[in-house]
């Protein structure tokens, strides 16, 4: 498959330096790319590889094109990274294979569930009773979706994903773990991407809500009755325990936690394994990792820990008045 990039620009638009009739035949890095492929620069740091790729063409701001003497073809585009993110999605319409059926054989699909006619359906996936699938959505392999769970128009679901297995719920009673039934269902809103073999558990009583364009890597648990909000993204191996309610357009780091009933506001920012423990009120970066210890002792320790600031400024202070009174 190949494209031109007078068909690239026709297409995304962007301003185009070279020849328009200059084929394309794959998307490659800067420092590999060869005169069939086109590749993107958005980090300042490797405007040097201008002066040494074989790209045939390069994504690149009007600011780089301004100052580079580059010998290959470039498209001028405002944000080079949403450029190239955009010509991927043109790529993969291209190159997909459009003869497959809309509904693999192997899939289970309940007859009182609801796949809208345009949707998707993988090979193994399972769809129960009283599901709903949207508009435009694609289940890859293996994917199941529980009783009367939800997901809305033009999501992707990876393989392996489970949407609706019972929340972790169990009252102790007498030495012994009673079931408490999930009964709510779960609902994933429009533009949702969900990694592979990440598992959103069922609501206890209300649903589990996943907003529209919400972003999960692979490998992300999602307890019950957790509320995640429009846009937020999260990265691999994190982990939001039951009840917990994450704002909107937050984005959590690989490995990270978010312990049961917490909050975090809109533009919270979690950096990698982190453990969130209380609620966060105000948007902004948070990192924070605490080694075990018996509970009692981790408490006084973490308590003292959050004062280290204060003491550390009061300790300058303190140094500052002996000083003038040395002199």
């Amino acid at each position: 498959m190949a494209l031109s990039l007078g068909q690239i620009v026709e297409s995304l638009g962007g301003r185009l330096i070279g020849d328009p009739r200059h084929l394309i035949q794959k998307l490659a890095p800067l420092d590999t790319a060869q005169a069939d492929a086109l590749s993107f620069l958005s980090n300042p740091k490797y405007q040097s590889q201008l002066a040494t790729t074989q790209a045939g063409c390069v994504i690149v701001s009007p600011a780089v094109a301004d100052a580079t003497d580059a010998r290959t073809a470039l498209i001028v585009a405002d944000n080079p990274y949403h450029y190239f993110a955009r010509l991927t999605q043109l790529w993969r319409q291209h190159t997909r294979v459009s003869d497959e059926p809309l509904i693999h054989p192997s899939a289970v699909i309940h007859p009182q569930a609801h796949v809208d006619a345009t949707a998707r359906i993988g090979p193994l996936c399972v769809v129960e009773r009283g599901a709903h699938i949207g508009a435009n959505t694609w289940l890859k392999s293996g994917v199941t979706v529980g009783e009367d769970c939800r997901i809305g128009e033009r999501c992707i679901v990876h393989a392996g994903v489970v949407i609706g297995a019972d929340g972790f719920g169990f009252a102790l009673f007498e030495g012994r773990w009673e079931k408490i039934e999930q009964l709510g269902a779960v609902r994933i809103g429009n533009d949702v991407e969900i990694g592979a073999n990440t598992c959103i558990d069922r609501g206890a009583l209300d649903d589990t809500v996943i907003e529209d364009g919400v972003k999960l890597d692979n490998l992300v648990q999602i307890g019950h009755n957790v509320h995640v909000g429009a846009n937020t993204a999260m990265a691999g191996c994190a982990g939001v325990a039951g009840s917990a309610r994450i704002g909107a357009n937050c984005t959590v780091g690989g490995g990270a936690v978010v312990l049961g009933h917490l909050q975090l506001a809109d533009g919270v920012h979690i950096s990698a394994a982190s453990v969130v423990m209380r609620s966060i009120r105000q948007p902004g970066q948070y990192s924070g990792v605490f080694p075990i210890d018996d509970n009692a002792s981790w408490e006084k320790n973490a308590a003292t820990l959050r004062q280290l600031h204060r003491l550390r400024d009061r300790i300058k202070s303190l140094e500052s008045a002996l000083e003038s009174q040395k002199k």
